[in-house]
């Protein structure tokens, strides 16, 4: 025998739904993690029926009580939701209802699903940004741990994955955390924004019952209510914006793992991955794969879809609730669930892998990386850089034929290449000169290298303050 539903709504339905709509209609095994953040709701709005006066005292009590042991059993796995409970919200006042029968629907005064459903996710939300802020500032300083390594290590950068400049290395592995630190500062920025209570909007229009969602707003870490009850109910921005920040993150991982798979590459050879952070071939024994760095990659396009796919989902919604909201909580469970697999792995092979100096140092002055040496020199000598710029191809062309690198040039090479080009330029041709020239803010020079780590450091100290100092329900 199938267990009686019980359901939120139905007293001007005749007959029951069918089994099509039931299946359809029922909330996705994944919705009901809310159930600690629904529980909170309801032990503040259970409050604002007190000071309705719908509550007294001692029933307030008594629900509270047992919402506390609901949240306890749930958590240890001792009550569950059944095929007939149609969401979280339904499951949760089954389970009161069945240990205070005549209480437990008291609780539904003033309030509903819309309502419900929307502070579930915000408080969601805004307690998983702390943990996902954590995670992320661990990659953070595992990316600066490896940094600090590498001031002095000079290399290649590339534009178009052409061998371009010497860089240290530790440069571009700061490039990475600074957009990193950009998305966390976007999270930070999204919680401001995000901290508004939907509690007190009911359906759409507000509550004739509770008329002090300020006070449920700050028991819930909220720094207000939400200034319009249509839009509390109605708008989905916050969580497009979240799973905005959860793309571009991955977007971010994704261009960061691209590196790591070619700098791996036995064509590259500047790093090697620590045994426990890759993974071998079935059939080459000889094989040693960056198997996180592609699946961060590979992932990075499903968390796009998530952002593509509730962005056409809330276009041209009107006002003010429709169910067609819950597929917000789909895009963003799934952001974080991914997410939560990807930084700790992301965030241990960083840490643990080996960059193999001399071999990044051997590459760096290949391919006339060096040539902007000569052109920056002879424009500091008065020479226009239009000049400049052709002197130095020639001297390009000049080396290519011999098949030498800039460094072995002579002084007599030179002045066969053009006069202007005297020997003093060939101590500004060398590796170290090239990075310690580039001194200025932000630039490469492993003084300024310093610097920014220094400052990395401490505005990622702030962002891991933020994410301490939550005042939210401790879920």
């Amino acid at each position: 025998m199938s267990e009686p539903i019980e359901r939120l709504w139905g007293g001007r339905f005749k007959a029951e739904p069918s089994e099509a709509l039931q299946a359809l209609s029922r909330s996705d095994p994944s919705f009901f993690r809310l159930a600690p953040y629904d529980l909170a709701g309801s032990r503040a709005h259970a409050r604002e029926l007190n000071r309705a006066g719908i509550l007294n005292g001692g029933e307030l009590q008594q629900l509270l009580d047992a919402m506390t042991q609901i949240e306890a059993d749930f958590s240890a796995g001792a009550i569950e939701p059944s095929q007939a409970d149609e969401d979280v919200h339904t499951f949760l006042e089954r389970v009161l209802t069945q240990r205070l029968p005549a209480l437990g629907g008291k609780l539904r005064a003033g309030r509903s699903r819309n309502d419900q459903a929307a502070n579930d996710l915000r408080l969601y939300l805004r307690a998983e940004a702390r943990k996902l802020a954590l995670a992320v500032l661990d990659l953070q300083r595992a990316l600066i741990e490896q940094a600090q390594a590498h001031v002095h290590s000079v290399t290649v950068g590339f534009t178009h994955l052409q061998p371009a400049q010497p860089v240290v290395f530790a440069h571009p592995l700061l490039a990475h955390a600074q957009s990193i630190y950009r998305d966390l500062d976007r999270l930070i920025d999204w919680d401001r924004r995000t901290s508004r209570s939907p509690l007190g909007a009911a359906a759409l229009a507000g509550s004739a019952i509770c008329m002090q969602p300020e006070l449920s707003a700050t028991e819930l870490g909220y720094d207000a209510p939400c200034e319009n009850s249509i839009d509390a109910v109605a708008s989905r921005d916050h969580v497009a914006e979240f799973v905005f920040i959860a793309s571009m993150l991955a977007v971010n991982l994704s261009r960061l793992s691209e590196e790591v798979i070619l700098w791996t590459s036995r064509q590259f050879r500047w790093v090697e991955l620590d045994d426990a952070y890759a993974t071998g071939s079935s059939i080459m024994p000889q094989k040693k794969n960056p198997d996180i760095a592609e699946l961060t990659r590979g992932k990075a396009g499903r968390l796009i879809g998530n952002l593509s796919g509730l962005l056409a989902t809330l276009k041209s919604l009107p006002l003010a609730y429709n169910r067609d909201l819950a597929e917000d909580k789909i895009a963003a469970f799934d952001c974080i669930d991914t997410l939560r697999l990807v930084l700790p792995a992301m965030a241990g092979m960083i840490r643990t892998m080996r960059a193999n100096a001399d071999e990044m140092r051997r590459q760096a002055p290949l391919g006339f990386t060096l040539a902007t040496e000569v052109a920056d020199w002879l424009a500091l000598a008065g020479v226009p850089f239009s000049e400049a710029h052709e002197i130095t191809g020639e001297l390009v062309r000049a080396c290519e034929a011999k098949g030498i690198e800039l460094g072995d040039v002579s002084a007599g090479m030179l002045a066969d290449v053009d006069a202007r080009l005297a020997p003093d330029v060939l101590a500004h041709v060398a590796l170290d000169a090239a990075v310690t020239a580039r001194c200025g803010f932000g630039g490469t020079a492993p003084a300024r290298v310093s610097e920014q780590i220094a400052r990395l450091q401490s505005a990622i100290d702030k962002q891991a303050a933020w994410a301490a100092d939550y005042r939210g329900p401790a879920c």
